[in-house]
């Protein structure tokens, strides 16, 4: 049975990336992987949700107005709760959610609100620690389970990706990288490199960071015409001259 993505408590949300382990890496890499989406994304208005969405590079979008929503003055150009945005429905072309959904108190409501400011057609990013690989394993080891991120919840690509279908997406793009434990600094030598380059070719499910893009789809509805039928005229039934005769008998 599927547990409930509901938080029992408030999740200690981290305000840079350098408060998660190995942050920076994890932000250079994200940087590297979406660097290519970027130039393709276009429209008026860009979201970044969350602290650390609002210090990925995105200069490379077209898109003019970018802003941050953050609980901060000092994370956000908007003060607000990143699970009830202060913007009208469908006033967004593309939001970003960089590792906001392990920090969430309800991440599924979370991105339902990220679909309610986003216009048809427009772009949602997601990325988050993949529960299904070495960084996953973390939550197994007793000392790490209570430090940050690894006392929160992780939720799987799949998952996301099933709340993302059920809400009209089409995903376009699960990718994965860095496959270390993100605990420390033992995949920079040649050995972390080659295991790297090894599981990226044959592994690469087992990426410690997934990231996500998808295009909100909404089906256009077609009203059906009713077929109008003219009201019958009212004809009275006709009784046949051989009943009355034989009724006439009868008497």
């Amino acid at each position: 049975m599927m547990k409930p993505a509901l938080a029992f408590r408030q999740p200690d949300f981290p305000q840079k990336w350098r408060a998660l382990p190995r942050g920076e890496l994890i932000k250079a890499e994200i940087d590297r992987q979406l660097a290519p989406w970027w130039p393709k994304f276009f429209g008026y208005h860009l979201a970044k949700i969350g602290c650390l969405s609002g210090q990925l590079a995105t200069d490379s979008c077209p898109i003019k107005h970018q802003f941050t929503i953050a609980a901060s003055a000092k994370q956000g150009d908007i003060v607000a709760e990143i699970d009830d945005l202060p913007l009208l429905e469908h006033s967004v072309d593309v939001c970003v959610l960089s590792h906001v959904l392990e920090f969430s108190l309800d991440p599924h409501h979370v991105i339902r609100e990220a679909n309610r400011i986003l216009i048809p057609n427009g772009y949602i990013v997601i990325t988050g620690f993949n529960p299904f690989s070495l960084a996953g394993f973390n939550k197994l080891i007793p000392y790490r389970r209570k430090q940050m991120p690894w006392q929160e919840r992780f939720f799987s690509p799949m998952r996301i990706k099933d709340w993302l279908h059920l809400m009209g997406f089409e995903v376009l793009a699960d990718q994965r990288c860095l496959y270390s434990s993100l605990a420390s600094e033992k995949s920079e030598n040649f050995l972390g490199r080659y295991w790297h380059k090894f599981a990226g070719k044959y592994l690469s499910s087992l990426g410690s960071v997934y990231i996500i893009v998808a295009k909100k789809r909404v089906l256009p509805l077609t009203p059906i015409k009713p077929k109008w039928r003219l009201k019958p005229s009212f004809s009275p039934v006709n009784v046949s001259t051989s009943i009355s005769s034989n009724k006439n008998k009868v008497e």
